[in-house]
């Protein structure tokens, strides 16, 4: 019997594996992803995670219509739990994540730059991750006064209704705000295989902008725009390059930093705003660590001094510290500087879509453009229906009294007004509006003091269809409701712009071993760092082949060096990052090491110093511009700098200039030139076109300059002159020798 049994589950178990196996291989994952996750997926882009063109997510849109519907615009506050309950009609995703939302749109929270619910109580901060929010039986609420910009005309047909979720009622699909506030309200999402995040703008900023861009689509957005805003203030570092790119593709990052104060006479430093994407306790937990581990030791102690009057921070410090280069570091080392990264994914006409401000700005206006139409159609229809009963009651005016009598002889009440239509030839509404005026008000002055209505109708209605046919009228429309809501809200910037070169970066001093070097530097771009003694012990310097020497000097291994290249571009690096090395390698290739663009060269480099003196470019047009040192110095540290010299001409020669000396300039016509730099003057700005030193004949070019205790130049007198530009003399045979490098007359 045991073994019978023991069979027929043996026999069992492979038909049953078999059976799920093909149930499986009957429904491939393909088929899953598209009934099943795909659904999902466009679910939580189009329906939950990514805001539309009117700044709201469904959730935020929900929240903000119940309380409009409670009347919460022009009433008291009411207690949240009864907001929360009411919205639950239209949000069925639970009564915490309503409240959260709520929370977030609140003025007490303070995460928006625009709060639009108006808070009573404890609805916690955005700058704390231990301050919680009070329950939501605690805590009241209304709308804010700015959300009379958001509903305005919302019952005029500017928008479409949908029903909810279990078509008991209707809500809006958008809510017709007046003011671009998809660039005005901070917006965060995360959805499946996309994600948004939208800093927030300063209202009226983004209001001025609207009003540019709609008198010019073409117009500079950065000079309305200034740059971000955040309602924990703070200091953006300002980037003009990359506040420019994520206006122009709505992608990118920037950088904000907190704002603080040194209290003298207590040693301490008291930090008072904070980045937008990081927290009180985020900043202590760091600062405690690095105290912990040995990287800061300027402070004694850091202690959160938050109260009613807003956020401290403080941090005592130790006697003798520097609170300029405290900060610089904690700044480095801490979020008390954060990254912001933008991604500007809206929804516009259900699709997700990145955007720059620009774009962004014009989807705003067409939409706005049509809501505006929608409502003036709407005004227009109604003021057509008025219009009719009142011409309707115009001819009944010719005779009150056989309107009376027809009533008064009709046996059924269902005959009135097809009587009335017969007897003064109106339509059926017109005869309808009539038969329910009341007995008290057929009379003559009542009747004619509506019918004297009809004149202004016919007026409005005529402004009306030309409105509607006049785009220039619309938009005047919305410029003029933009200027209505910039007089009423609108509010300083709290978050400062700081340039970035302006800012002095932290940099650890690393204790580097400071000794004589000599520089080698190529015609291909292979850099060399040699010691004295290896040099003097050393062979031959070895090149590639039809690479050969071209700059060489001395300088030590703490040596700051700037690298010219032909991209108009300088690099800054020090000697001490570059090994030690002999005559008999190649040495490092400066392009690869100095990460330059793809086919860039080296042209010159020098090592600055104290950045005193000049350096001077000459160009094959015959120009020369002489740039001071100084303005290649910066307070950051920034290993490139753009435009180091003019793009105009060529660069034919670099020479460095310590003091004013004579400089030897040679043209491809064989001819030659000698001044003193002291005819020339520096220049204020790195891309200067310069001054013409050399003139040239048609197809021929300046090719070389040097300084003259570099050449072996015999003749000197010869080619000297006094007064620039001058053509100079033809070289002599004598003067003709083979030129020693410029760059080996001078000495760091």
């Amino acid at each position: 019997m045991a073994k019978k049994n023991e069979s027929k589950k043996n026999t069992s178990i492979p038909s049953n594996v078999e059976g799920l196996k093909a149930q499986v291989l009957d429904q491939p994952i393909t088929h899953t992803l598209e009934t099943n996750y795909m659904p999902y997926a466009m679910s939580v882009i189009v329906s939950r995670a990514i805001p539309e063109i009117d700044g709201f997510k469904p959730s935020h849109r929900k929240l903000l219509y119940t309380m409009y519907k409670m009347n919460l615009l022009s009433g008291a506050r009411t207690k949240s739990a009864n907001i929360v309950g009411q919205t639950m009609r239209l949000n069925p995703h639970g009564d915490a994540s309503i409240y959260e939302t709520m929370v977030r749109l609140s003025k007490g929270y303070q995460a928006l730059l625009t709060p639009f619910v108006d808070s009573k109580g404890n609805f916690g901060k955005v700058y704390s991750r231990d301050m919680a929010y009070a329950a939501s039986r605690y805590t009241e609420a209304k709308l804010a006064p700015i959300c009379h910009e958001l509903f305005r005309d919302i019952d005029k047909d500017t928008v479409d209704f949908v029903d909810n979720y279990d078509s008991t009622t209707t809500e809006p699909t958008l809510l017709p705000t007046t003011f671009p506030n998809i660039l005005v309200s901070a917006n965060t999402g995360i959805a499946v295989g996309m994600a948004s995040n939208i800093c927030g703008f300063n209202f009226g900023e983004v209001c001025r902008t609207a009003i540019e861009f709609l008198a010019d689509p073409n117009c500079d957005i950065m000079s309305t725009l200034a740059a971000p805003d955040f309602p924990t203030g703070g200091e953006l570092i300002y980037d003009p390059a990359e506040i420019r790119n994520i206006y122009d593709t709505g992608r990118g990052s920037f950088k904000v930093r907190a704002k603080w104060r040194y209290v003298k006479g207590q040693n301490l430093i008291e930090i008072y705003e904070i980045p937008y994407t990081t927290t009180s306790e985020a900043i202590i937990d760091k600062v405690a660590e690095l105290i912990k581990t040995g990287k800061v030791k300027e402070i004694t102690d850091m202690r959160d001094e938050t109260d009613l009057s807003g956020l401290k921070l403080a941090i005592d410090l130790k006697r003798g510290t520097d609170p300029d280069k405290l900060m610089a570091k904690l700044f480095k080392m801490t979020t008390l500087m954060d990254s912001y990264a933008c991604n500007f994914n809206i929804l516009t006409a259900g699709i997700p879509k990145v955007m720059g401000v620009r774009e962004i700005l014009d989807e705003w206006t067409a939409w706005r453009i049509e809501c505006i139409r929608r409502r003036v159609f709407n005004e227009l229809t109604r003021k057509k229906d008025k219009l009719h009963l009142l011409k309707g009651l115009e001819l009944i005016l010719l005779d009150i009294d056989k309107a009376i009598r027809i009533i008064r002889n009709t046996e059924e009440e269902s005959e009135v007004v097809p009587n009335l239509m017969i007897g003064f030839g109106i339509d059926s509404i017109q005869a309808e509006y009539v038969a329910e005026i009341k007995l008290r008000n057929i009379n003559k002055e009542y009747i004619l003091k509506r019918t004297a209505e009809i004149k202004a109708l016919v007026t409005d209605i005529k402004d009306l269809e030309d409105t509607l046919n006049s785009r220039r009228r619309i938009k005047g429309i919305i410029v003029r409701e933009l200027k209505d809501a910039l007089k009423k809200y609108d509010e300083p910037r709290r978050t400062s712009i700081v340039y970035s070169d302006e800012i002095e970066e932290y940099s650890e001093t690393e204790t580097v071993d400071d000794y004589p070097v000599n520089i080698f530097l190529s015609r291909e771009g292979y850099f060399k760092k040699i010691t004295p003694l290896s040099l003097r012990m050393g062979g031959e310097q070895k090149y590639k082949e039809n690479d050969g020497p071209f700059i060489s000097f001395e300088a030590t291994n703490a040596s700051e060096l700037l690298v010219f290249t032909d991209k108009q571009q300088v690099y800054k690096t020090r000697a001490s990052e570059f090994a030690d090395t002999k005559a008999s390698v190649l040495g490092s290739y400066l392009p690869t090491v100095l990460n330059m663009d793809e086919g860039e060269s080296v042209v010159y480099l020098l090592t600055p110093g104290d950045y005193s003196g000049s350096v001077m470019f000459f160009f094959e047009n015959g120009k020369a511009a002489r740039i001071p040192l100084s303005s290649y110095a910066t307070k950051t540290n920034r290993k490139k700098l753009s435009g180091a010299y003019s793009d105009k001409s060529p660069l034919a020669a670099v020479v460095e200039l310590k003091d004013d000396t004579e400089v030897a300039v040679y043209s491809t016509d064989n001819r030659c030139l000698i001044f003193n730099t002291a005819l020339t003057i520096p220049k204020a700005s790195r891309a200067a076109q310069g001054v013409a030193v050399m003139s040239l004949k048609k197809k021929f070019v300046l090719k070389d300059a040097k300084l003259l205790s570099g050449t072996s130049i015999r003749n000197i007198s010869r080619y000297r002159v006094k007064n620039l530009p001058a053509a100079g003399a033809l070289l002599k045979e004598e003067d003709m020798e083979e030129q020693q490098t410029a760059i080996d007359g001078m000495e760091s």
